[in-house]
């Protein structure tokens, strides 16, 4: 028999591509239904990755309590599993004060783990065969990944070579694809998805406003001062938005190079989330919560 669920279960997830205004939208039902938000968003745990991850400021946040932000050093490896655990506390902790957990974000791996109560593979790292893979050019890693797992392209940044690397070694050792490998239990919540989206031509021009904005508030000398501090660090150097600014610094591109890669492997990323969350038909895409209509 399932398990029936209670109202004190109730969790509402708020997923989408970057750039489609998660953030302002859920910090607004926060406000009208007593909620509080936790970040499923795999680089905000990082402290110091702001402008580059478009990370809400306290400003912007309004008051409204954000979870699983600023949690961690960058050179600290955050993973999945962590996620879920320390998310399923807050969940419960945030319930048994009488509000409602909010989860937002795009790491749709993150949210999937956390509110359909997948299982991650145990697999322990291949070091030798680790060793050979990053021996390799980004190009012959993406080819791999491909040759393994068809769809595995459209859901893994092909451009975070340790995503990729780990991705390769996952289906090396269970022979299957990376949706099958994930085993899926029932999930404790009832949870109410909201999808946000907007017209791809609309999207892309909020991405490419967001980047420009990104550069005039100061990206730059926010990833120098990375560097400074970290050094080339895999979060770092593997993160949309510090990768293509190191780009410029180390001299491979001029400044407008590096901007326009930015925007165009953020609009890769963005369909890539919109692949991952349209699987899910849970998801009212643009839809208010009936709290909200009342």
């Amino acid at each position: 028999m399932n398990k029936i669920l209670s109202k004190n279960n109730k969790v509402i997830a708020i997923v989408g591509a970057t750039a489609s205004g998660k953030t302002a939208y859920s910090i607004e039902l926060a406000k009208k239904i007593n909620g509080e938000i936790i970040s499923a968003d795999s680089r905000l745990v990082y402290k110091g990755f702001d402008i580059g991850t478009a990370k809400p400021t306290i400003d912007e946040q309004q008051g409204i309590p954000h979870y699983m932000i600023d949690i961690v050093e960058p050179e600290f490896e955050y993973s999945a599993a962590l996620y879920k655990n320390e998310a399923i506390k807050l969940i419960n902790q945030i319930i048994a004060k009488g509000k409602t957990p909010i989860i937002v974000g795009g790491t749709g791996l993150y949210i999937d783990i956390l509110l359909k109560n997948y299982e991650l593979p145990k697999i322990k790292p291949d070091r030798d065969l680790r060793n050979k893979l990053y021996k390799l050019d980004t190009e012959k890693l993406a080819e791999i990944l491909y040759n393994l797992d068809k769809n595995a392209t459209d859901i893994v940044d092909i451009h975070d070579r340790k995503k990729v690397i780990r991705s390769i070694e996952i289906l090396k050792v269970t022979g299957k694809s990376l949706a099958e490998s994930r085993s899926k239990n029932s999930s404790q919540y009832e949870v109410e998805w909201i999808g946000k989206n907007f017209d791809r031509k609309i999207l892309y021009e909020r991405i490419e406003k967001r980047v420009d904005l990104m550069i005039e508030a100061g990206l730059i000398d926010e990833t120098k001062y990375l560097l400074n501090k970290h050094g080339r660090i895999p979060n770092l150097i593997n993160t949309i938005g510090y990768r293509e600014i190191i780009s410029y610094l180390d001299g491979i591109s001029t400044l407008e190079e590096a901007v326009a890669n930015l925007k165009q492997n953020t609009r890769n990323y963005a369909k890539r989330q919109l692949t991952w969350f349209r699987k899910n038909e849970a998801i009212k895409w643009d839809i208010f919560p009936e709290k909200l209509r009342k």
